[in-house]
């Protein structure tokens, strides 16, 4: 894998030798093409193909692809910035051969995550993998590494309609067990190829919405979690597709109801110990794990605006659905934006963690975790304290209980959540210059191509983009 040392993922003898040796064994295996895939500033997943007998090719010198899609928005309308925008100059896309796969439910084919480099070789500032593994070198070098993991909602459906409705595949009850026969050749087929792999599925379950299922996977350093999110919403899709259905990741399917959440699972460790267990702060935390969590909460309403990206999230985040739309805390508190997992007694010091609510999976993976770690870091740096933990639901919460625990409400609105991560500082010095306008600018325009709709035209809108 590329280093900070040497960010020039090609051209490398050993790259091409390894390269060509996988192109061979992957003929030998039936692959024809590789997907190469990375996700933009919108959250859409993007990618080219190259035929397999090219790969050691892409692995020296990438494969072309232009910048302007850092400010594509959902429906491929495209926003400009000062440097972003233009139908000017050419990346190259380097697959990162470490976590090339073969694609159990889609044969002849395999893919990989790419790093984005400039033609010159240098790191494309827009490039959120990137960014990503410079922040946890960054961490590494302080002797903090994470563990991450993304949970995955997903409603399925029949084909939608000629109008693009969405006609949930199961109408059985939420958690209900008729889900899960009426889908069950689908699911086990699912993760079988999840299985064949190397995604280690920890449960799948029928969720509450309609038609809505969730899976969950094991934790990975944050690069390889956020590569395993992308890497596994193509492969539900793609298991979908092989028994006649549809899925939809989006944030909101309908107008109304529960929504589709990407929760975000996180842990800092040092010297292999978890910071979030076997301490001696509240619920076992360290000093470190709470300071982590105090910056991660108090820039939470900035956050939002990476991870709820969409209007159609704003459709989700609602008090009182598990959406987490509060800045509060809390152990096992499901309404909080920050729910504190202390884990099972006998497994607590492998297993705390702390999740993060108010995300859905309309965000980039990449960004969403750079972007959380590098609220989490700040509050570390500041030794920055946590404040009441609540129970219970905030929203029931007198005026006065609420200041006094510093329980606010998160931006209700994709235009709140800009404002607030125009006034982070910290937030958009960790993402750059570059990168932070090209969030401020797709978030705009998102806005402004769903001016004038309604709750249910914005579900629309977004329902099968994602």
């Amino acid at each position: 894998m590329t280093t900070l040392a040497d960010p020039v993922p090609g051209g490398r003898p050993g790259d091409i030798e390894r390269a060509t040796a996988l192109s061979g064994e992957l003929s030998g295996r039936g692959v024809h093409g590789i997907v190469l895939a990375y996700v933009d500033t919108a959250g859409i997943t993007r990618v080219k193909a190259v035929p397999t007998a090219k790969l050691a090719s892409a692995a020296a010198w990438g494969v072309g692809m232009s910048p302007v899609f850092d400010t594509f928005l959902a429906n491929d309308s495209i926003v400009t910035t000062d440097v972003l925008g233009s139908p000017d100059g050419d990346l190259r896309l380097y697959p990162d051969l470490d976590r090339l796969v073969v694609l159990a439910a889609q044969p002849g084919w395999a893919w990989a995550p790419v790093d984005r480099i400039t033609q010159e070789g240098e790191p494309h500032p827009g490039c959120t993998r990137t960014l990503l593994r410079h922040l946890v070198a960054d961490a590494a070098r302080q002797g903090l590494t994470f563990r991450a993991s993304i949970e995955i909602e997903w409603s399925v459906g029949h084909g939608p309609t000629a109008e693009g409705e969405f006609r949930p595949a199961v109408p059985g009850p939420a958690y209900g067990a008729a889900r899960q026969v009426e889908l069950s050749d689908c699911a086990a087929e699912l993760l079988a190829a999840l299985a064949e792999q190397g995604v280690d599925v920890d449960q799948i379950h029928p969720e509450y919405a309609a038609g809505q299922f969730e899976l969950s996977v094991g934790a990975l350093d944050p690069v390889a979690a956020a590569d395993r999110s992308v890497l596994t919403r193509q492969t539900i899709r793609a298991v979908a597709r092989r028994h006649g259905l549809v899925v939809s990741f989006a944030p909101a399917v309908f107008a109304e109801g529960v929504g589709n959440g990407g929760h975000l699972h996180l842990s800092a460790w040092r010297d292999g110990a978890n910071l979030h267990a076997g301490g001696d702060r509240r619920h076992g935390m360290t000093a470190d794990a709470e300071s982590f969590t105090a910056g991660v909460l108090r820039h939470l309403p900035a956050l939002t605006a990476v991870t709820a990206p969409s209007p159609a999230s704003y459709l989700r985040l609602k008090p009182s659905q598990w959406a987490g739309v509060f800045t509060a805390w809390g152990r096992e508190t499901r309404e909080a934006g920050v729910r504190v997992i202390t884990g099972t007694a006998g497994l607590r010091d492998q297993s705390a963690n702390f999740e993060i609510k108010p995300v859905d999976l309309a965000a980039n993976p990449y960004l969403a975790l750079g972007s959380v770690i590098a609220a989490g870091l700040h509050g570390m740096t500041k030794s920055a304290s946590l404040p009441g933990e609540i129970t219970g639901n905030p929203a029931d919460l007198s005026p006065e209980a609420a200041e006094a625990r510093d329980v606010r409400r998160l931006p209700a609105s994709l235009a709140e959540a800009v404002e607030e991560f125009r006034a982070d500082e910290v937030l958009r010095s960790a993402l750059g210059p570059v990168l932070a306008d090209a969030v401020i600018a797709v978030r705009q325009g998102e806005i402004a191509a769903v001016e004038g709709l309604d709750d249910a035209g914005i579900a629309a809108a977004y329902r099968w983009r994602y």
